[in-house]
């Protein structure tokens, strides 16, 4: 049977070979330290939870609206607006599976076959495929090691075709921990209007900045040809309820609930009710904790003089193992093997010779894994 084309060109995981041989190694009984989670630690806050039970009790488990529950979608609007200080109506939202079906509604919404998406890489491992699944072709744009991963504006102008229709950000930036400041925001924002095109400002990790204000692409904009995605995820702990949304101008957000409609019809009803909770639950005790954690894996890492660039915002950094060895599969695979500590290759990121360790994890197994990180390198 044939499988298409469009499926057939997504990339395979580089991490499915670790991942599965970190599973056998368990069942084995061998005591495997994994940093390679993307998701927080701790649990979903009660209120949060509670909210749910009581949404069952009362039999809230119908189909919703494609775009979500009208009091979901006016509380985000609400929040937007006092968080970026941009005018938002409940009809530039639409709730969704989370920010990865956000941001495919969206690319599905603008890119026809063969259109062009510029990434900048390092990039989170789903953009690519999302493009490729709607016949679009990915672009990607290098950034570098040694100035902390931030894109030049310039050479991004320089990836801009006629096919060209949008440009995907990340900040802060999964893998690197990277926070792209005002002028280069500023700089991507008239890349975009001078050529027409729709940016994508992925920003579920905006609760996660620990050294400054967050700056949002979309409140910079003041919304005009921005859409921003974002998600409960990271900012409550809620990976597995699959809730997240997008904000974008009118006729793109009523085109992506389209897509979004006969896709799933809507989102889990439960999960949206607990949603709205959310907004009334401070969750700054999991900022600060992430954030005493980065320092004391940068602590570490700097004791083994590993070369790394200090994270500004998100919990993974992204280390070079290039003198170690240049296949950064062939480095995990043996660091797995040798010292059972799970990394995520850097390859999986389009940063070949990297690594991501997160540290959405105990102190405990930070120390644990890096100092066996040391003692493989130093073998």
């Amino acid at each position: 049977m044939r499988i298409s084309t469009n499926v057939s060109s997504m990339p395979t995981s580089k991490t499915l070979e670790v991942n599965a041989l970190a599973q056998e190694l368990k069942k084995k009984g061998v005591n495997v330290v994994n940093l390679t989670a993307g998701e927080p630690d701790f649990p979903t806050p009660q209120p949060i939870v509670e909210a749910a039970i009581e949404a069952l009790n009362m039999g809230l488990t119908k189909y919703t609206d494609s775009s979500g529950i009208p009091e979901l979608r006016k509380a985000i609007a609400d929040h937007v607006a006092r968080r970026f200080g941009v005018s938002c109506t409940p009809e530039q939202v639409v709730v969704c599976n989370g920010g990865k079906q956000a941001i495919f509604n969206v690319l599905a919404t603008v890119v026809n076959q063969s259109d062009e998406v510029i990434l900048i890489d390092p990039c989170w491992v789903s953009y690519e495929p999302m493009v490729l699944l709607l016949g679009g072709k990915a672009v990607h744009v290098q950034t570098d090691f040694e100035e902390g991963f931030i894109p030049k504006p310039d050479e991004i102008e320089k990836a801009v075709r006629k096919q060209t229709r949008a440009i995907i950000i990340n900040s802060p930036n999964n893998p690197t921990g990277a926070v792209y400041d005002e002028k280069t925001l500023l700089g991507i924002y008239e890349i975009a209007k001078e050529h027409d095109l729709l940016i994508i400002s992925d920003e579920v990790y905006e609760p996660l900045v620990y050294d400054q204000e967050h700056l949002s692409l979309f409140a910079i904009t003041k919304g005009d040809r921005t859409v921003l995605v974002n998600a409960f995820s990271k900012s409550h702990s809620m990976t597995g309820w699959r809730i997240g949304y997008l904000v974008a101008p009118t006729q793109i957000a009523k085109a992506a609930a389209k897509v979004q409609a006969h896709l799933t019809s809507n989102i889990n009803s439960i999960t949206q009710y607990a949603a709205l909770k959310a907004f009334e639950v401070d969750t700054s005790y999991m900022k600060a904790r992430f954030k005493e954690r980065r320092d004391l894996v940068c602590s570490l890492l700097s004791d083994f003089r590993l070369k790394y660039r200090r994270p500004e915002g998100a919990f993974y950094v992204l280390v070079d193992v290039r003198e170690f060895d240049e296949d950064d599969v062939n480095f995990c695979m043996n660091l797995l093997n040798k010292e059972h500590v799970a990394l995520v290759p850097g390859s999986a990121f389009n940063a070949p010779g990297f690594v991501r360790l997160s540290f959405a994890t105990s102190e405990e197994l930070l120390k644990e894994g890096i100092k066996r990180i040391g003692n493989f390198i130093g073998r």
